[in-house]
C-alpha cells in the first residue's frame, strides 16, 4: 500500500501547529452534489468533452495516496489536463479534518476510463487543516473557490457553498467502508464557470466567513511531451 507523509499546519482548539500527517490511503469521491440541478449541469459539462455519465451517483474512486502533494507545480503528460477544487476530509490522530485539494484529471483519458485518468495526475492539497468538529455548526456557509490562470489572464474558475454537496459524514458512509486514521478523501466539486479547461496555473481556497479565515494553495502546470 503506497503512502505518504505530509506536513500540515493545523488550525484547531485556538492554536496554530506544524503536524506531520501520514495519508495511507485516497478516495475521490464524484458527484456528490445535494443541488441535483447543478449536479445534472456538471454531469452534461463533463459528457460535452466525452466522459460518460457515472454509474452511480456519488461514486469512490480509488487513487495511490502517493499522488497526494502540498507542492507548488505538478508535471503533466500532455496539455489536456486540468484542476478542480475539492474540499477535503482527511483522519488523523483519530479526529477528522477539513482542508481544500484539487482533483487534477486528465481529460483525454477521462473520456475512455475515469479511474486511471484520476490516477494520471497529482492531486495538490492546501498545507493547511481545520478542525472538522469546529466548522459543522455553520458548515454551509463555508465556500469553495478557484481561480485559473490562461494565457497570462487570472479567472474566477469555480465558485459555490459546501452546501451545494452533501454533507461530509453522509459523502464518508456512502464510501461502505469505516474512515480510518490515515484516510483522506475528496468530497466534490462545481461546475467550472465558461467551461472546462486547462491552465498553466490553478488557485484554490476554501473561505470560512463565520471565523473569518481561508484556507489557500496554488501551483504551476508544467506540460511533458508526449513522444508516442
Amino acid at each position: 500500500m503506497s503512502a505518504i507523509t505530509l506536513t500540515f499546519t493545523l488550525d484547531a482548539d485556538g492554536t496554530r501547529t506544524q503536524q506531520p500527517v501520514t495519508i495511507s490511503s485516497a478516495v475521490i469521491a464524484g458527484w456528490t452534489g445535494r443541488d441535483k440541478v447543478a449536479l445534472e449541469k456538471h454531469i452534461v459539462e463533463l459528457e460535452e468533452l466525452g466522459v460518460p455519465r457515472p454509474a452511480t451517483t456519488p461514486i469512490y474512486y480509488r487513487v495511490s495516496a502517493a499522488r497526494f502533494t502540498t507542492a507548488g507545480s505538478i508535471e503533466c503528460t500532455g496539455p489536456e489536463s486540468s484542476g478542480e477544487v475539492e474540499f477535503m476530509i482527511l483522519s488523523a490522530g483519530g479526529r477528522l479534518l477539513l482542508g481544500v485539494g484539487s482533483d487534477h484529471t486528465d481529460r483525454k483519458v477521462e473520456t475512455y476510463n475515469i479511474t486511471v485518468s484520476k490516477q494520471m495526475c497529482d492531486k495538490p492539497v492546501a498545507p493547511e487543516l481545520w478542525a472538522l468538529d469546529e466548522v459543522m455548526p455553520h458548515w454551509d456557509r463555508l465556500v469553495i473557490r478557484s481561480y485559473a490562470v490562461i494565457g497570462g489572464e487570472r479567472v474566477l474558475y469555480q465558485e459555490g457553498p459546501v452546501s451545494g454537496m452533501l454533507p461530509p459524514q453522509e459523502i464518508m458512509d456512502g464510501f461502505g467502508a469505516p474512515f480510518t486514521d490515515g484516510m483522506a478523501m475528496f468530497c466534490g466539486t462545481f461546475a467550472a464557470r465558461g467551461g472546462i479547461r486547462p491552465a498553466e496555473r490553478f488557485e484554490f481556497e476554501l473561505e470560512d466567513p463565520v471565523l473569518g479565515r481561508t484556507i489557500r494553495h496554488g501551483y504551476d502546470i508544467a506540460i511533458l511531451p508526449v513522444m508516442g
